[in-house]
Parts: structure tokens; C-alpha cells; sequence
């Protein structure tokens, strides 16, 4: 059985991406936005939620900085989605493991080949 914070960082996760794809109109973020996962502490004050970006390194500092200047915006939003106390202070981190994941998977194909 998930306890209450598992099933509030989910909750968060859907809602998160939900705001990002359809209520954020900074060009600075690109379409191609996920949410990885999102941790909520104890006592949910605050939400940790990372992000993948597919682009450049330009394009990912430049999203990371279009999600940063809307934090006021989607924490608001999301206050107004959740039925909990405190809306969590939501801190956006950059997560490139399906980047990573993608780059092993296409060296085990390298590797594949080469037999």
C-alpha cells in the first residue's frame, strides 16, 4: 500500500505536467518537457521535480531558467488542484538519465554489430 506522500508526489507529478504542457507559454520551454519523478518531503512543504529536456545544453539551461521565473505561476496552480494543507515550493532539477539510458542502449548495439 503507497503511503500518503507517494501517492502526493504523484498526484504532483501529474499535475506539474499538466501546468508545464498546457498553461506555461515561455517560449524558453520546449515542448518536449517530462517529468521524471518528483519527491515531496515529510512534512510536503517542499517538492523536488525533475525535469527532462530533450535539446541542447543551450536549450536545457534555457528551460531551466523559463521554469524557474514560473514557479510563483505554478505553484499557485497547483494550489489551487490539490486538496492538501501547504502547496508544496516546487524546486526544478535537470535529469538526464533517459539521455544516459539512451546512450548505453546505443552502445549495446555498437557491440551487437561488431560481432
Amino acid at each position: 500500500m503507497a503511503s500518503r506522500i507517494d501517492r502526493i508526489s504523484h498526484t504532483v507529478k501529474k499535475e506539474l505536467s499538466d501546468i508545464i504542457q498546457n498553461k506555461l507559454k515561455d517560449p524558453r520551454i520546449p515542448e518536449m518537457v517530462s517529468i521524471v519523478s518528483v519527491e515531496v518531503t515529510g512534512d510536503m512543504r517542499e517538492a523536488t521535480c525533475y525535469v527532462s529536456v530533450y535539446g541542447t545544453e543551450e536549450d536545457k539551461a534555457r528551460c531551466m531558467e523559463g521554469l524557474a521565473a514560473a514557479q510563483g505561476f505554478i505553484r499557485k496552480e497547483l494550489g489551487a488542484r490539490l486538496n492538501i494543507r501547504y502547496t508544496p515550493k516546487v524546486t526544478f532539477k535537470l535529469d538526464d538519465s533517459i539521455e544516459h539510458g539512451a546512450h548505453i542502449n546505443l552502445l549495446f548495439k555498437k557491440i551487437n554489430e561488431g560481432k
